[in-house]
């Protein structure tokens, strides 16, 4: 990849959806067992089982659109014609600055998301992409923890080129986490790695994964959709394989 291509670093305020794929559960502890408990939500989300299609369509924006804030805003069919042409774009090779495709009236994707958000639900793809992934495979075979050092220096010297690495969290065969996110910032520290990263269910705010060396293993914070703890990452969306 031709990092001269992305002349700019990936800003979460800027360069992240407005909108959030919503949770089908709630994911609770169950204070007996220790086990995580996951309960219906309601009312019942409309807009749920998006994260590998939204993080697919962050990396397209980033890569091959370029937002001109001082231009007239398109109409809602011309917005959607643009998603569609951003989504169309290569999913691994960026565009160079002249060939993107200009997104006016807007100064980032949280703006035009947020004014077009309708089109860009409908043109990202449907609950169907996180399901039917080639890179799915992976996970039913184990991941040593060579393997998992590997990716975490591996990620590490792509932010550096300024790559958005794409992540799929698994734990198998439990599936207690099965999602996918956007790595875009890293900071070496003495114990290992802290990798920022934009969670598709989290609109709010960026989240940090880290990469213990002393464990070789790669440990995530409790969220909305996870309890914390220990998980397994495979990076996927960078090859045709994967």
């Amino acid at each position: 990849m031709d990092t001269e291509n992305i002349p700019r670093r990936f800003e979460f305020a800027r360069d992240s959806f407005a909108f959030a794929n919503e949770l089908v559960w709630e994911y609770l502890p169950d204070a007996a067992t220790g086990k995580t408990v996951m309960v219906p939500r309601r009312p019942k989300p409309d807009y749920s089982h998006r994260c590998f299609a939204l993080v697919r369509a962050v990396r397209q924006f980033f890569y091959h659109a370029r937002f001109v804030a001082d231009q007239p805003e398109a109409s809602a069919e011309a917005g959607r014609r643009l998603v569609r042409a951003v989504m169309a774009r290569s999913l691994r090779t960026p565009s160079k600055d002249r060939e993107k495709i200009v997104i006016p009236g807007h100064a980032g994707l949280r703006e035009f998301s947020r004014a077009h958000e309708k089109a860009i639900k409908a043109e990202c793809g449907g609950a169907w992409r996180s399901y039917f992934l080639r890179s799915h495979w992976r996970m039913v075979f184990p991941f040593s923890r060579a393997h998992q050092t590997r990716t975490a220096k591996s990620l590490a010297a792509a932010l550096g080129k300024n790559h958005l690495p794409i992540l799929h969290l698994v734990k198998f065969p439990a599936l207690s986490i099965n999602h996918a996110i956007i790595l875009f910032g890293v900071t070496e520290t003495r114990p290992g790695w802290e990798f920022d990263f934009y969670d598709p269910n989290n609109p709010v705010a960026p989240e940090r994964l880290r990469f213990d060396r002393a464990t070789r293993t790669f440990i995530l914070p409790a969220n909305a959709c996870w309890l914390g703890g220990e998980l397994d990452v495979s990076h996927i969306c960078r090859s045709w394989f994967f």
